[in-house]
């Protein structure tokens, strides 16, 4: 792989919600430059069908690689259940790559849980790759995985902290196969703006845990390793890219940034 320290981490996500992902990589590594794309024009994965998911993720791909990125991120669960391994063959030896769903599943088994939910779109869900994985690495847990389709459309809106949401979140989780879990995986990178919420109805006996900084840990481990680390002095300007436009994405993006950014509009369909 020819890559260098000062190029981008490249980072990609069905929409907007991969934001937190790279805003806790920000945080974690504030030298390094982030270019972030957001496939608004074809969003939410989460309905989409695997096929389309890696065809999108492919272009998407390319379209960082000629940025002249060092790794790319797949900040969606949806893609990286579908398409992370795509990925890694179309474009093996041009990049680093790092997935939502390994670094949380790797968090998960040193716990020792007995029994962990997973809650996440329909693309991941009907993946199987959380269920799959977990009980790969340790045969003994019980997994209990459920789609909750109305999650991001909900958290997208702004409609979340308050008593819809709640009501919303709780039908969900009043599902049986959610009964005497040690754990609750938001397998979803918009889930984590709801994870107070979640808290709330599981109580304190049930640890709620999210792929932001697990995934943001295996960036920095990844770029460690390899040397890839950026030398930068002065704070790097990160570029904020997607591919069709609307005042409310620009808007919606503080929900899942914390602070104000510019978002690029550009077609690589």
């Amino acid at each position: 792989m020819s890559a260098d320290n000062y190029q981008a981490i490249g980072i990609f996500d069905s929409g907007i919600g991969g934001l937190t992902v790279a805003n806790a990589i920000i945080q974690r590594l504030p030298k390094e430059k982030i270019i972030y794309f957001g496939d608004t024009a074809h969003l939410p994965y989460g309905d989409k069908s695997p096929d389309a998911i890696r065809y999108y993720s492919l272009g998407i791909g390319k379209f960082l690689l000629d940025q002249g990125v060092k790794m790319i991120v797949i900040a969606c669960n949806s893609a990286s259940s579908a398409a992370y391994h795509v990925l890694l063959e179309f474009f093996k030896g041009q990049c680093l790559f790092v997935n939502v769903v390994d670094p949380l599943v790797q968090y998960t088994v040193k716990q020792s849980y007995k029994k962990v939910g997973v809650i996440a779109t329909k693309a991941t869900i009907g993946s199987r790759m959380y269920e799959q994985k977990l009980k790969e690495q340790q045969p003994g847990l019980e997994v209990f995985s459920m789609a909750t389709p109305l999650l991001v459309p909900m958290i997208e809106e702004g409609f979340f902290k308050n008593e819809m949401s709640h009501n919303i979140i709780r039908t969900y989780l009043d599902h049986p196969g959610f009964r005497n879990i040690d754990a609750l995986l938001l397998a979803c990178t918009h889930y984590p703006l709801i994870k107070n919420e979640i808290r709330e109805i599981l109580g304190p006996s049930v640890d709620v845990i999210d792929s932001i900084d697990a995934a943001s840990a295996e960036v920095e481990r990844q770029l460690t390793v390899n040397h890839l680390l950026s030398p930068l002095a002065v704070p790097p300007e990160h570029r904020f890219i997607v591919s069709d436009y609307t005042p409310s994405f620009e808007a919606t993006t503080q929900l899942f940034y914390q602070q104000d950014l510019h978002l690029e509009h550009y077609s690589i369909w």
